[in-house]
């Protein structure tokens, strides 16, 4: 249960004075239904209104605070002009505008010959001073009330700074002092104040600095969301470790025939990374590893050899993979390894006929088939194994924890071995993948060919259109992928659809069309026409997987390549190269090129390491955007800034190790006051994993 402490936090917006359901949605939308959601809700600027000059010494196009008299009203005839209201100071007068004005309020807002305190911009029509629709109009008397320096926060429509200024501070208002739970040693060395104080002084800043992620208060509030990410994480995997896990121990007998059906000799990082792998098998308690490698590093070998040593250990195993055409792109590089090992290996999707589909069932539960490979179907009820010792998960970044778990549910102890093809920087591993354990393919299987990259002005389109119908006439498949558009996918879709139509006049029949809204079917046909050669362009949205295999596409254009992230750009360059010819990509931007987008081209140019191009994605985009969609799963952050926080992220991983040693059950003062950081941080299940141990 959440600590009472915390319930006025997580109450709904509306339970905020003045918010109703209408400003609870547009709050909601903005930063979430929460009133611990406005907490977390930083300013992004800041209005400094300390500037009080006299009305002749005032800046035109500052934001000033004067001290004036009010002189007339003087009111329009034609109720489309603007009221104004004279005011004056020994210097000079100025004029205050206002639009749509109701005579009444301003009359009592800013009587004749009253002093009153105004604050907004100054602007200059011809020769009269002017401030429009001033922020604040107060009496003398009141001039305390008013902030001289106010926070900017992130809008949103149909809100208005000031109405959202004031909820934020009704949310602040609630926010408890908590049991301090950071280490007290570490606190006083970083000269950090408590949780509360922080974030109130986080939410007052006084110049421009103090909004950077450096600054004590944030990092104060960094600190405490990655001990409570790295904390959930340590206790999710000192609970898989308590679990019972069963030793596999393979003969190595199925593996060497694989091996030796095998086109090339495995890389040192295959070898490794298996030796990895088995000595997790091998051991008492669960593996949970990760397996990371680029585009064509031959990570489905690597898997399909540690299936076989659950095979010949008398086990099943399991493939996952995140669509029907990557599970049928593991099914056709593993289906000829294991027939030449002697080894029954199913595929199993969505799409499988009843009769079929029994007769697979039928192979698992009773172990007469020791491997399966397919999608989601996998973990739907009636899917049965024999005895599942070892599940591999394709692309985890497109599952999540709990489906990683549901297919290790199916067997008793089951192993489990993640594989992903999105190089992860060192500090996004230790956000998303804590609890398991990393190995990596570095190098590339042997044969595959360097890609040449260049980058072309959108303007030389025609010439690049010429090349692609050379290439095709010596026999080769491109693939052309059109711009990604604020990730709309409509919008990708009429991009990619016009460029189809354009370049279909220009080559005929030899063109096929991909997007995301095509039917598993429709999209498989297209995609086996390519891999065929019966069409020798395929044109794409991002928006979908082109994960299929094709060693004979050498060519991959990529429009509007400015727009990409990184990572993105290197996963679609992974898609040529695969093959025994050169293989190019060429990214066509719109000139000019921004500082950012030139630096991302110049790194994709310079290098074909996936590690070092997901270092740099990250220090030049941030971890929000990393793997360019918001459902990969990685951990969103409201203020750590991986980019910027490494230190603090290393510091809250060692923390939670030591954490977890002493006190597994969070019992100890500390404990309480951690579990309450679990909670104010929503990491509520981990919470429990400590209770149930």
């Amino acid at each position: 249960m959440r600590p009472e402490i915390l319930f006025p936090l997580f109450a709904n917006v509306t339970a905020l004075p003045g918010v109703g359901p209408r400003l609870g949605k547009l709050i909601g939308k903005l930063a979430g239904d929460k009133v611990v959601s406005l907490c977390w809700h930083l300013p992004t600027g800041l209005i400094d209104r300390r500037l009080a000059p006299k009305i002749a010494e005032a800046p035109t196009g500052a934001i000033v605070t004067l001290t004036v008299i009010v002189d007339a009203h003087l009111a329009p005839v034609n109720p489309r002009q603007p009221y104004k209201v004279r005011c004056r100071d020994e210097t000079g007068f100025l004029h205050l505008v206002f639009f749509n004005a109701r005579s009444d309020y301003l009359l009592k807002a800013l009587p004749t010959g009253e002093t009153r305190v105004v604050s907004g911009r100054i602007d200059r029509f011809g020769a009269e001073l002017q401030m429009t629709h001033p922020d604040y109009i107060v009496p003398v008397a009141e001039l305390a009330t008013f902030p001289k320096i106010e926070p900017v926060y992130r809008m949103t429509a149909g809100l208005t700074p000031k109405v959202l200024g004031k909820v934020v501070r009704e949310a602040l208002a609630r926010a408890p002092e908590l049991p301090e739970w950071a280490d007290a040693a570490y606190l006083k060395r970083q000269g950090w104040t408590g949780w509360r104080a922080s974030l109130l002084a986080a939410h007052q800043p006084e110049s421009d600095a103090d909004l950077l992620p450096v600054t004590p208060v944030r990092q104060r509030l960094a600190f405490d969301e990655l001990l409570a990410n790295q904390l959930a994480l340590a206790l999710v995997r000192a609970r898989q470790r308590r679990l019972p896990g069963r030793k596999v121990v393979g003969t190595g007998r199925l593996q060497q025939k694989a091996v030796a059906a095998l086109p090339f000799a495995l890389t040192v990082s295959q070898q490794r990374s298996l030796q990895e792998i088995q000595a997790d098998m091998a051991a008492d308690s669960r593996m949970l590893r990760l397996l990371q490698g680029d585009v064509g590093s031959g990570k489905t070998v690597v898997a399909l050899l540690a299936m076989l040593t659950a095979a010949e250990a008398g086990c099943q195993a399991a493939l996952l993979a995140p669509t029907e055409i990557l599970a049928r792109q593991h099914f056709a590089t593993i289906e000829p390894l294991a027939r030449a090992a002697g080894v029954e290996v199913a595929l199993l999707t969505g799409r499988d006929k009843a009769t079929a589909r029994d007769a697979i069932l039928t192979g698992l539960a009773s172990g007469r088939t020791p491997l399966a490979v397919g999608t989601h179907a996998l973990f739907q009820e009636d899917v049965d194994f024999r005895d599942l010792a070892l599940a591999v998960i394709d692309e985890q970044h497109r599952f999540g924890v709990h489906q990683r778990l549901m297919l290790a549910a199916k067997g008793q102890g089951t192993d489990v071995l993640v594989m992903t093809a999105t190089p992860i920087p060192r500090t996004l591993m230790m956000t998303a993948y804590g609890d398991l354990d990393a190995s990596r393919l570095l190098e590339k299987p042997a044969g595959r060919q360097p890609i040449d990259t260049r980058a072309l002005p959108l303007d030389r389109l025609a010439e690049v259109i010429a090349a692609a119908e050379r290439a095709m006439r010596k026999g080769a498949r491109v693939y052309w992928v059109c711009p990604l558009v604020e990730e709309s996918e409509a919008i990708d879709l009429a991009a990619a659809e016009e460029r189809h139509a354009h370049l279909s006049q220009l080559f005929g029949e030899r063109i096929g069309l991909v997007h995301g809204r095509l039917k598993t079917a429709a999209k498989d046909k297209v995609m086996a026409d390519f891999a065929a050669g019966r069409i020798q362009m395929l044109v794409a949205t991002t928006v979908i997987e082109v994960g299929v295999d094709v060693p004979a596409a050498t060519v991959m254009v990529i429009e509007h390549a400015e727009r990409f992230g990184l990572a993105q750009l290197h996963q679609l360059r992974g898609r040529v190269g695969r093959g025994q010819q050169r293989s190019t990509c060429l990214l066509l931007y719109q000139a000019p090129l921004g500082e950012m987008a030139k630096a991302r081209l110049n790194i994709l140019r310079e290098t074909e390491d996936g590690f070092r191009i997901a270092e740099e994605d990250l220090r030049l985009r941030g971890a929000g955007e990393l793997l360019g969609t918001r459902q990969s799963g990685l951990p969103e952050f409201r203020f750590a800034d991986l980019a910027v926080h490494g230190e603090l992220l290393a510091a809250a991983r060692d923390d939670a190790r030591i954490i977890v040693e002493r006190d597994p059950d969070l019992a100890s003062p500390r404990g309480a006051a951690l579990r309450t950081l679990l909670y104010l941080f929503e990491r509520d299940a981990a919470v429990k994993t400590a209770r149930s141990g």
